[in-house]
């Protein structure tokens, strides 16, 4: 593997959103969430849950529920409004008061052509959705209290609604209450305070079920109005339910963490189908605090709340072959960079939504064995915290390699400075001039000498400006030949300033000529999206790493696959390589030996030596400690390419410096669990 002296930087106190709200995408295979600062993520379920998208948080943008209508997805939150994403250019498309004061649900029908909101004044407003916008339609009854709940009938012409104490049911097309059905409150305790219907699910077959703040579920016959039964739970709250598109099963999440499964099935055991009824079937917990919402799909259970980690459970009775696929998988980080490097000055930017940090790495004089902590002789110093205007979000930034630029765009703006670093004097200068091209961006990069900025913007292009000390200029867009819109997530300049090459949401890579400023050519597509890449400082070989885990070479010069890239695809990657959880996020090259580069997930690094053998499904894959126990001897003739180190975790970003020095930035969880507000009581064995 070859030895690093590693910077372990811990001091990034990146801290995520609790997760509000979600709604899935059956024809597309993507999952729609919001979390609690405004933000939105979209990830695709088809393509190993890869994070396709993120569209930025807004100080003023309070998201309470989320909705998928056909491909165009909208949310409504606290300020009273429905708002459309545009999801090409990343950024909400219109914003629609509905005049009825803060929205707690949001709820299309099955035939997707309107959406029902519930609202503080006690309305239920039903908008008829467009090609292009979304129209109000009508109101329906108003009711005293808060619509907190809603979801249609699946003929769309009627609505149940959960509010204080009560559960309604509106006809559509008359707009009129025709049921109505109270809650009870619950246990002696609780008889003083108001039952809030959290949620509610409106069955095809004219049931209702409901979930509520006094830790029931409870299935209703909506036809008569009457409670058919009653299941208690939890103690606490709970705050949300989700049917399969089958009906036949149901989960509830809770404040206390756990998810809850009933299924639809018969009440008496033996030969014959007996009378049907809903049963508690299975209890998950893998939440430490509330869930606030929670999907049943066809094969896993999906749950989301205030630890801010996504979870997907597999249902494994749904599925016919078991295997690591079918595990428990947990996505706490996001599957993009929010750390640049300046490799030559040793410097470090955090992106946070709000701010960005500059951090220079400390030093040390010492030398040791592997594994040995060295003594600092400097400790890491926060140089600079640049604070963002306005109340949008900051999407993306980067630090150029010598650390005397930095950017950093929000939907609407790009902002450049100036940095000088001398001892521990910095300052910096704000470009105000910026070219009127460069007005919002997906992701910034600098050339490698920095006298170049590559912004990629709307409808999947790439500006090129040129920098001076101070001012910049506008040189060329590149825009890609097959007329694709999809944004681009990655970029990746060479290092001798004669590439760039581009990867967009379509799974399009192209590389572009910065000499001759016009197109190179298209890495053929392949059916993942691109997680990560990078070209090699001396080869000039883009090495491209796919959500699936597949990794490619392409000579950009020869304008095919290396030799080393098509024996890998031929000979496949060892079946361990498969078996984890998180993407690539990110490439590097030693600069000290060629033919290694260097790749990491969340839970591991790995280093690929591409002058060694690769590992075929016999070799055992991780076999640092069976190395070690070898003589000289013996060692190359148990050696491969792929050397896995996993104790660094969780990763949040590596880099490689010119020294040869390993940058390791980890953001460990137990850190973001302490600062979660405590979760609800619960006792505990001998407490």
């Amino acid at each position: 593997m070859g030895e690093f002296k590693v910077h372990r930087v811990r001091f990034f106190d990146y801290m995520p959103a609790g997760i509000r709200c979600m709604s899935f995408n059956y024809k597309t295979q993507r999952l729609a969430l919001a979390r609690q600062d405004g933000t939105v993520e979209i990830l695709n379920f088809s393509d190993n849950y890869f994070q396709e998208k993120v569209i930025p948080g807004n100080d003023s943008r309070s998201i309470e529920a989320v909705c998928w209508v056909g491909e165009r997805l909208f949310t409504a939150g606290l300020n009273g409004e429905i708002t459309e994403y545009d999801l090409f250019n990343l950024r909400s498309k219109y914003s629609l008061d509905a005049f009825g004061g803060p929205i707690w649900t949001l709820a299309c029908n099955a035939q997707g052509t309107h959406l029902a909101v519930g609202c503080e004044d006690g309305s239920v407003k039903v908008f008829e959705v467009f090609e292009e916008k979304i129209r109000f339609e009508k109101n329906l009854d108003r009711q005293k209290g808060r619509i907190v709940s809603l979801s249609w009938h699946s003929s769309g012409t009627q609505i149940a609604a959960g509010m204080l104490d009560m559960i309604r049911i509106f006809d559509v097309q008359s707009g009129r209450a025709v049921q109505r059905m109270l809650v009870d409150r619950g246990a002696t305790g609780r008889r003083g305070q108001e039952c809030v219907v959290w949620s509610v699910a409106f069955l095809s077959d004219r049931t209702v079920v409901s979930g509520d703040s006094a830790g029931k579920v409870q299935v209703w016959d909506g036809g008569m109005g009457t409670l058919v039964r009653t299941h208690l739970v939890s103690k606490w709250d709970v705050l949300c339910l989700s049917v399969s598109q089958d009906e036949t099963s149901l989960v509830a999440g809770t404040s206390e963490g756990t998810v809850v499964q009933f299924q639809f099935l018969s009440a008496t055991l033996g030969e014959g189908e007996g009378e049907q009824e809903w049963v508690r079937t299975r209890t998950f917990k893998h939440h430490t605090h509330d869930v606030r919402t929670v999907l049943e799909l066809e094969r896993a259970i999906v749950s989301g709340g205030l630890d801010t980690q996504l979870v997907v459970r597999p249902l494994l009775d749904k599925v016919e072959v078991k295997s690591y696929d079918t595990g428990l998988r947990k996505i706490h980080f996001p599957h993009r960079s929010l750390v640049s490097c300046a490799k030559q000055a040793g410097l470090l930017l955090f992106q946070f939504p709000a701010h960005l940090e500059l951090w220079r790495l400390g030093e040390s004089d010492a030398h040791g064995c592997p594994g040995d902590s060295l003594p600092v002789r400097r400790k890491p110093e926060k140089l600079l915290e640049l604070k963002r205007k306005g109340e949008e979000h900051i999407s993306c930034s980067a630090l150029s390699r010598c650390g005397g630029w930095l950017a950093y765009s929000s939907v609407s703006s790009v902002r450049l400075f100036r940095l000088n670093c001398k001892g521990n004097q910095l300052s910096i200068v704000k470009i105000s001039k910026l070219p009127k091209v460069l007005s919002s961006a997906h992701q910034l990069c600098f050339s490698a000498d920095s006298s170049k900025l590559f912004a990629a913007s709307s409808l999947s292009s790439v500006h090129v400006i040129s920098l001076s000390q101070s001012e910049c200029k506008y040189v060329h867009t590149f825009k890609p030949a097959s007329g694709c819109t999809e944004p681009v997530h990655l970029l990746a300049a060479s290092a001798d300033g004669a590439w760039l090459a581009t990867a967009n949401r379509a799974c399009e890579v192209h590389v572009y000529s910065l000499r001759k400023l016009k197109s190179h050519c298209t890495v053929p597509v392949y059916g993942s999206c691109p997680s990560a890449m990078a070209i090699h400082p001396t080869t000039n070989n883009l090495l491209v790493v796919h959500a699936d885990h597949q990794i490619f070479e392409y000579s950009i010069a020869e304008k095919r696959y290396t030799d080393w890239s098509r024996k890998l695809q031929r000979e496949g990657l060892h079946p361990l390589w498969f078996e984890r959880d998180t993407p690539i996020t990110h490439v590097n090259f030693n600069p000290q030996k060629p033919a290694q580069f260097l790749l990491h997930d969340m839970y591991m690094f790995c280093v690929v030596d591409q002058s060694q053998p690769l590992p075929d499904r016999t070799t055992q894959f991780y076999n640092q400690l069976t190395l070690r126990s070898l003589s000289e001897e013996e060692r190359p003739s148990r050696s491969h390419a792929f050397k896995v180190c996993k104790r660094f975790q969780p990763l949040l970003s590596m880099h490689t410096l010119e020294d040869g020095a390993l940058v390791v930035v980890e953001r460990p969880l137990l850190d973001i669990t302490t600062q979660l507000p405590a979760p609800v009581r619960q006792k505990k064995f001998a407490t």
